[in-house]
């Protein structure tokens, strides 16, 4: 086994302890208010993370490409209640579309 399969399978676990610590912990009790509201919030936060990092990132320094028009397209579609899976298709086409012509 290599040493990349071991962190994965390291970072696997690990996840699984972490998760499951909280219904350990907690059990049938609900969480406050104040920090459900917290943690309704994280998967979205977490998502627009990694949205900008792949949109904007690249060698150590900003990337300005065809990702921000596909990604400012699907955010439209969003805004404007498309499903899903049609904004990233239309953020798909986008891009494409603007480095076929580039």
């Amino acid at each position: 086994m290599s040493d990349a399969w071991i962190v994965v399978a390291l970072v696997g676990l690990i996840t699984i302890v972490l998760k499951a610590t909280g219904p350990v912990f907690l059990g049938k009790r609900a969480l406050p208010a104040r920090l459900r509201s917290m943690v309704d919030l994280l998967a979205p936060v977490m998502l627009m993370g990694l949205v900008v990092t792949q949109t904007f990132g690249g060698d150590q320094e900003l990337e300005v490409d065809a990702r921000i028009p596909g990604v400012a397209v699907a955010a439209v579609a969003i805004w404007l209640r498309a499903p899903v899976i049609v904004a990233m298709v239309i953020a798909g086409a986008v891009t494409a579309l603007i480095r076929a012509v580039a």
